[in-house]
This record gives C-alpha cells, structure tokens and sequence, in this order.
C-alpha cells in the first residue's frame, strides 16, 4: 500500500513567528524589490539576453560615443552590479519557495485524501443503516468539490 502521507510535521508556533520574522528581515534587506503586474512580459534582458548584454557592455566601454545621451552609464552599471548580486541569493529563494508550495499542496492533498475515505465512510455507513451516517454524508455531499451542491436550483 503506497505511503499516503509523505509530510507528517507539527510547526511549532514560535517557529512561524521565527520564518515570519526572517522574511521580514529579508525584505527590510531589500526594499527596493517590485511587484509588477500580471501578465507584465516588459522584461526585456532574460537568460538568453545576458550574452548580448556582455557583448553591449565591453563595447560601451571600448566604444562610448555610440551610447545615446539620455543613457546614464553609471545607473547601466550599477544595474549590472545589482543583478549579478540578486542573482547569487535569487535560486535558492526560488528553490525555497517551490519547496514550500510543493510541501503545501501535498498536504493539501493528504487532507482531501482523508477527508474522500470519511466522506466515503459515511455513505457506506448510511447504507449499512447506522444511525447519523446519512445526515452527515449528504451534509458533506452538499461541500463535496467538484459536485454541484444538492441545495442548488436546477435552471429554467
């Protein structure tokens, strides 16, 4: 029989506190971080882009009379510094917050697995005549996901 519950965990609460004080900290750390909007695709220098940046780079230092006025090369070179230096902590936050969605939705799942084998219970109680059953299978039977509710009204 496969193992359904992979994340048996009790999270004290000082340790929430404790990971909320941390993330705090890490956002006082950074307070210039955005937040842009969904669907936000005005990120022009990606993975593949940083090789043409290089590029840019060594010739706007070799060859600076070609940069337009209006670009200061100080604030481009500031944002280079910035980027490699997010990019050092930037895997791992991201690893970190993959692994606790992850360890989220299998809990999630282990929860609604339990939940299925009761629900299930109490139909089959309710079948075999045991008293309560059926009141709490069709009350649960008017929650369970993915099924219209019982109560809703059929349309015209």
């Amino acid at each position: 029989m496969p193992n359904d519950n992979q994340v048996s965990v009790t999270i004290p609460d000082q340790t929430v506190t404790d990971i909320l004080g941390h993330i705090a900290a890490i956002q006082t750390l950074l307070p210039f971080l955005l937040s842009r909007d969904a669907g936000d695709n005005s990120v022009l220098l990606g993975e593949k882009s940083v090789g043409f940046d290089e590029k840019c780079a060594n010739y706007i230092a070799s060859n600076p009379d070609f940069l337009p006025s209006y670009i200061n090369p100080a604030e481009v070179l500031k944002d280079r510094t910035a980027r490699a230096q997010i990019l050092k902590f930037l895997p791992q936050l991201r690893l970190l917050t993959e692994q606790a969605g992850d360890t989220f939705d299998v809990i999630g799942n282990e929860i609604m697995l339990a939940d299925l084998a009761y629900y299930n219970s109490t139909g089959e109680a309710a079948k075999r005549g045991r008293p309560g059953a059926g009141a709490i299978h069709d009350d649960l039977a008017t929650r369970y996901p993915g099924r219209p509710s019982k109560a809703q009204p059929k349309p015209a």
